[in-house]
């Protein structure tokens, strides 16, 4: 299994961390958080999806637990702007590098605005996409956080 950027750029830090691979066309009927969720038996408070919205135009990352949804107006908030709204997903796959149901908030290929909801530092590990459907990484929020520069907020409903 080649390496992602997420991988790489998690080696680059020596973070530890734990790959866990499964097989992405179980996802029929299932958004790619919920598959990750059932196909390897976590709890979706401790998996974190990686979405990307735009706040006051500007791309914007938001990182929040499979068992939420984000909040737009919270992730305005959290990232210093008025309004936030999804953004077109060849927007986030362009200025990322990954697929939809892979993006991944570690080794982004522009690095971007990122909130990861604040409940991820009730967990000793989480898990996000590893830039790839179908491999998830296991860290340390602060990690997480580190290595996306990121600031924690609340943006999860």
């Amino acid at each position: 299994m080649a390496a992602t950027p997420a991988v790489r750029a998690l080696e680059r830090a020596r973070a530890a961390h734990t790959l866990h691979a499964y097989d992405p066309e179980h996802a029929e009927g299932h958004g790619y958080g919920e598959a990750a969720v059932a196909a390897l038996g976590q709890d979706p408070r401790q998996v974190f999806k990686t979405l990307v919205a735009r706040v006051d135009g500007a791309l914007t990352v938001a990182v929040v637990p499979v068992a939420g949804s984000l909040d737009l107006k919270a992730l305005a908030a959290a990232a210093g702007g008025r309004r936030a709204v999804m953004a077109d997903p060849a927007d986030a796959e362009r200025t990322t590098g990954y697929v939809l149901g892979g993006i991944s908030p570690l080794g982004q290929r522009k690095a971007l605005p990122t909130v990861v909801d604040e409940s991820a530092l009730d967990f000793p590990t989480v898990m996000v996409s590893a830039g790839r459907r179908g491999l998830q990484v296991e860290l340390a929020p602060a990690d997480l956080v580190r290595l996306a520069r990121a600031r924690t907020a609340p943006i999860t409903r």
